[in-house]
């Protein structure tokens, strides 16, 4: 059961969803040969690697890597969730949807995140329409048309005024039938410290909605248009409002940073509206916190680079560089707009034109480089502290994956100042860096889930001695190590996927030989043990009915697979099958070779004869195993 609908509903809406046609209605698409191919709506492209099969109703882009079936590609465009992605699909093919009886705490739970949202979207009307008609709504109308601002702007944000009566709101929601329990838990009201009652969060402020990626509304923020203090007030954290996960402005923002394929990030919610009148609406901005990794997740989402846009002063430079930090995690690339000193973007954009801001938007220089200046630069020529401006760069350059990258950057950081560059790159791990664990608001489950155990009874392959040690299953060989497998045996493990799906003979074949022997890749294993999983004795798998079963990352590898390659289906499956089996053991003992040299060097280092000994015996054996093969 998907959400609270059954798997047959959800399979009989994409047996009468046609994706050529979905796709069709977000991308214009020519045929070729079997597939539908187009300019891919999920990064910017000028050739078409965007893949729609009509066949095997699925989409790949050989660009990106985004695949899926028809609720992805809808899950994606739109940032759906699997139960709305159901909903929209059922409405366009014209079933009505049957709602399964879900446990009583999930009916509760759901129940109450609809009522906490019709409470904020009841809200946002109200505040909404005081600003637009009512009297109590001329402040802000003023102060708007002051900063430039029209009713369009104002209704495209749904932007609203709260009175400033005490409890305007409160009796508001109450003639609704809204509960104050309920209210309390959006953070709309408070209650009195004195008395009986509550009495607004909001008052004598304009608001600005912050909505989620359907739109819905979630929070407030709230600026006084008066000496008051605090100047800017959000929304506390509720039920249905995470300020870490959310930001200002993606939803209206997002189609246009798809297709530019870059967004730019601001701090406020009026650098957002600024960017929006002068023509640029690919932009958003974290609420009233620093940015956190799910926000740059968002991000990467709906483009492949951020430009950061904060205030020209110290508070916002530091906060570019602290950002800086979240986009190497996440692997973003980020570079930072430059304004003159004291500048944000809603007051540069009222002094200059929009040309003027997009020259700066070319301008725009990788966060790092930057961050390299300003530290060498506030150094200046002491030796000690360009010493440690030295190290604290260092520590960022460390952090980027790409090993060319930091090639140039440590090309960069000697050039500047004047540190050896061969002592700067000894100081520098080979290899990607290992990934910092996510700061997450909530943990993260393991995608791979938990390790296989290390070792497991040698069974499978014909021609092996029965008396050496078993290696380690390849699921359980370290990440590290499964990235440096060759792509010859990589694609033997896809290529057996792939006739998984097609040959029941092969699918009994690989529970014989066992589906952990043979998939080195986690997400490959995981998508043969769903096929192995499926009672169906036919001999075709149905592969649409699959995706069901499977989340967006597995859908995307699926497609990948099924995508390419159709002149396989031509050959033998047994004779391919045993040729894919022929390279998996070569890789697998090639693997357990390397492992076993470097375990033997260690031994020898430490004088442990009795192991160099039995590592010595054992690779003799996989040397006579591999000229067999």
């Amino acid at each position: 059961m998907a959400g609270n609908y059954s798997e047959e509903q959800v399979r009989e809406i994409r047996e009468r969803c046609d994706i050529v046609e979905l796709v069709g209605t977000r991308v214009q698409l020519k045929r070729s040969g079997a597939n539908h191919t187009g300019l891919c709506p999920f990064h910017q492209e000028k050739t078409p690697s965007f893949s729609v099969n009509s066949a095997k109703q699925i989409f790949h882009c050989f660009g990106c890597g985004v695949g899926g079936d028809a609720y992805s590609f809808l899950m994606q465009m739109d940032g759906l969730a699997f139960p709305d992605a159901v909903r929209a699909l059922a409405e366009r093919v014209g079933i009505q949807l049957e709602v399964q009886e879900a446990d009583p705490e999930t009916l509760r739970r759901r129940e109450e995140r609809e009522r906490l949202l019709r409470i904020n979207e009841v809200a946002c009307g109200f505040y909404h329409s005081i600003l637009l008609e009512a009297p109590e709504g001329a402040p802000g109308r003023r102060y708007l048309r002051q900063r430039g601002y029209d009713g369009e702007t104002a209704r495209r944000f749904r932007l609203g005024f709260a009175p400033a009566a005490w409890d305007a709101l409160a009796k508001h929601l109450e003639k609704k039938g809204f509960d104050a329990q309920s209210v309390r838990k959006v953070g709309l009201i408070r209650p009195r410290k004195e008395g009986a009652g509550d009495y607004d969060l909001f008052r004598n402020r304009l608001l600005f909605p912050i909505q989620e990626l359907q739109g819905r509304v979630v929070a407030f923020g709230g600026r006084a248009l008066d000496d008051s203090l605090p100047k800017y007030i959000n929304s506390p954290e509720s039920p249905v409002y995470h300020k870490g996960g959310i930001l200002y402005g993606l939803y209206q923002g997002r189609e246009v940073m798809r297709k530019q394929g870059e967004g730019i990030l601001v701090e406020g919610y009026f650098d957002v509206l600024a960017l929006h009148r002068a023509g640029f609406e690919q932009v958003a901005a974290p609420c009233g916190t620093a940015l956190t990794e799910d926000q740059a997740q968002l991000l990467k989402r709906y483009c492949g680079r951020v430009l950061t846009l904060f205030d020209q002063d110290a508070a916002g430079e530091k906060a570019s560089y602290k950002a800086m930090e979240v986009f190497l995690q996440t692997e973003l690339p980020a570079a930072m707009i430059s304004l003159e000193q004291g500048e944000d973007p809603d007051s540069f954009l009222r002094s200059h034109s929009a040309e003027d801001f997009a020259e700066k938007v070319l301008q725009a220089r990788p966060l790092l480089e930057g961050f390299m200046e300003k530290m060498l630069r506030e150094a200046g020529d002491g030796i000690e502290e360009k010493a440690r401006a030295a190290e604290k760069v260092m520590a960022v350059i460390r952090q980027v994956r790409s090993e060319i990258e930091r090639s140039l950057y440590l090309k960069s950081l000697a050039a500047r100042s004047g540190i050896d560059q061969e002592l700067l790159a000894r100081m520098t791990p080979k290899g990607a860096p290992k990934k910092a664990p996510a700061t997450r608001d909530k943990p993260q489950e393991d995608r791979n889930g938990p390790p296989p155990p290390d070792e497991e009874p040698y069974s499978g392959f014909d021609g092996r001695d029965p008396d050496m040690p078993r290696p380690s299953a390849f699921a359980s060989a370290p990440r590290k190590v499964q990235r440096s497998m060759s792509s010859r045996m990589e694609k033997a493990q896809e290529i057996v996927l792939k006739i998984m799906a097609r040959s029941s003979y092969v699918r009994q074949r690989v529970r014989e030989a066992g589906a952990e022997n043979l998939f080195a890749d986690a997400l490959l294993l995981s998508l043969a043990q769903t096929f192995l999983s499926d009672p169906a004795p036919e001999e075709w798998l149905d592969t649409g009915a699959l995706c069901a079963r499977i989340d967006e990352e597995h859908k995307s590898r699926l497609s990948s697979i099924l995508a390419q390659d159709a002149e396989l289906l031509e050959e033998d499956f047994v004779v391919l099958f045993d040729d894919c089996l022929r390279a998996v053991e070569k890789g697998r003992m090639r693997l357990r070779k390397d492992e076993l040299m470097r375990l033997q060097d260690e031994a020898s280092r430490s004088g442990d004869i009795e192991a160099l000994s039995g590592y010595l015996m054992e690779l003799t054996k996989i040397k006579k195993i591999l000229q067999n093969l």
